[in-house]
């Protein structure tokens, strides 16, 4: 089954506009969502969407409808995207990533591991997080950072995808950590990268919806809690997510563009956390707030 790119072509500040519109739209629904640049002199941007083509005809009258009223002069345009191996493809140029103390990188690297380095190990898949987007390495230079100066004993990666951040707590200090996501399969894909990181104990995976699931509460309230998705449903869970956060806890926070940081902070200072340290990666931050 092929999968299916709905774009609009516009300039750089409406499809970040799009983007946005987009998102509220699906909210988190399991469609990837993004921009790219195609042109920077001529400041040529597209903003799409990406499915599977029985997915379709809902997305696209959902996403005709949204851009009819707020941009009635767009052209939602259509690309198939070809079938290709994109994990062989995307192993053929990823190289090891270090980010504070670890060292994330593919069965094809393992000969790249330092003594000293903590090493996970994340092949190229259908989940999420292999380490090397900024947000991925935001968030492992944070975790790193505040196991160093933090008392943790019990964390929660939301969002988990490939499981790298759940491996990493997990890595850094023999603690219980739950590692959530919405996608079943990455709950599975999780799971298998925990095993192959040599971890037989100590990190739950489930597939878990929303706060509504008996996950949090049977596995909470963390003194960590991480969660790399996006901005807005970063912010629409703050006041949830607080809940579940120990007194003198952590949440890391990414999935986040650095034009977004500010509405994300205001969230969670709205949930009373404390905004302590931004960290900047190739145009994304990764947020660190506590409770006082």
């Amino acid at each position: 089954m092929s999968e299916i790119r709905l774009y609009v072509t516009t300039t750089e500040s409406k499809a970040e506009e799009i983007l946005d519109l987009l998102s509220e739209v699906f909210g988190e629904e399991d469609f990837a969502i993004g921009t790219t640049e195609i042109d920077e002199k001529k400041d040529i941007w597209e903003a799409s969407i990406y499915m599977m083509t029985e997915d379709e005809a809902d997305v696209r009258s959902r996403v005709e409808a949204a851009l009819k009223s707020a941009f009635p002069g767009a052209r939602l345009e259509r690309e198939v995207i070809p079938d290709v191996d994109w994990v062989v493809k995307s192993l053929e140029g990823l190289k090891p990533v270090r980010a504070g103390r670890f060292l994330v990188h593919g069965s094809h690297d393992r000969d790249k591991v330092r003594p000293g380095d903590i090493a996970i190990e994340i092949d190229a898949g259908q989940a999420f997080g292999t380490g090397h987007h900024g947000t991925t390495a935001g968030c492992l230079e944070a975790i790193d950072a505040v196991v160093r100066s933090r008392p943790v004993h019990n964390a929660l990666d939301l969002g988990t995808g490939s499981g790298v951040l759940a491996i990493a707590v997990r890595k850094l200090k023999n603690i219980p950590v739950l590692a959530t996501d919405i996608d079943p399969i990455a709950t599975r894909v999780a799971a298998e990268n925990v095993r192959r990181n040599g971890i037989a104990s100590g990190i739950v995976t489930r597939t878990a919806p929303g706060f509504h699931s008996t996950a949090f509460s049977e596995h909470g309230p963390f003194d960590l809690i991480i969660a790399n998705i996006l901005a807005r449903p970063l912010m629409r869970m703050a006041p949830k997510l607080a809940t579940h956060l120990a007194p003198g806890g952590s949440v890391i926070l990414s999935g986040i563009l650095a034009a977004q940081r500010w509405k994300v902070i205001a969230a969670y200072s709205g949930a009373r956390l404390r905004h302590v340290r931004t960290i900047w990666r190739n145009g994304w931050v990764t947020i660190h707030f506590d409770r006082p």
